[in-house]
């Protein structure tokens, strides 16, 4: 994408400065004084909420809605609202079924390249992600931020109903259903519905065995009555 960026500039009549460091071209040199900072490390602009910092300024407000909840982005289609524009732009590939990144190994398509390198760690087995309290290790960092609140006891995820507190809000989102009935996971063979797919994939064994036990009883009849 940068080189074909490049290589129009080039026949535009356009005063032009390029980086020396990855060859990128800017229009404007105020512009490539921010690039630079990418390569130099630099990065001035500081948080005072978490002191994390940032090389330009733009990066550091939109940083910042992370701590006010400012969530300026708006989706036109559902409403969900976001803090980055570009986190509405990956969501809007959801309602337009806009998935360009293909894993080569499996064919699964994902909306973004950040959510399939994700996904790739399934094929290679690699977890860079690693707990310093019991060395447990794991493939994404959101799963290591959930686990290391084992070993500091923090629940931040409240049920409003009941006050029982949670580590993750996937495990909130399922208690939850205790208080609204929610069963949205059926099984297939005998329409039960349960809360929780890990309970329905339980539920399936039920019927497994029993088919294996059926077939293997078939089997058996068979030999006897050739006997």
């Amino acid at each position: 994408e940068f080189s074909l960026l490049n290589h129009l500039l080039v026949h535009s009549n356009e005063q032009i400065s390029v980086c020396k460091e990855c060859g990128r071209i800017f229009i404007e040199k105020r512009s490539l004084v921010r690039h630079l900072r990418v390569h130099k490390s630099e990065k001035l602009f500081i948080c005072v909420v978490c002191s994390k910092s940032f090389i330009d300024a733009a990066s550091l407000k939109s940083h910042c809605q992370t701590h006010t909840n400012e969530k300026p982005y708006a989706c036109d289609i559902c409403s969900k609202t976001f803090c980055r524009r570009g986190d509405l732009r990956r969501h809007l590939r959801i309602h337009t079924k806009g998935k360009p990144y293909d894993c080569e190994v499996c064919s699964e398509a994902f909306t973004d390249g950040h959510t399939l390198k994700r996904h790739l760690r399934i094929h290679t087995k690699e977890k860079p992600y690693v707990c310093e309290v019991c060395s447990k290790a794991f493939r994404d960092g959101s799963n290591l931020k959930v686990h290391l609140r084992i070993h500091t006891k923090e629940k931040p995820y409240v049920c409003e109903v009941c006050s029982k507190a949670f580590r993750d809000g996937r495990t909130l989102k399922v208690h939850l259903r205790i208080h609204t009935k929610e069963k949205p996971y059926v099984c297939e063979v005998c329409n039960k519905a349960f809360s929780d797919g890990s309970n329905l994939k339980r539920h399936l064994s039920i019927h497994t065995k029993v088919k294996s036990y059926v077939v293997k009883c078939a089997v058996k009849h068979s030999l006897e009555m050739k006997n």
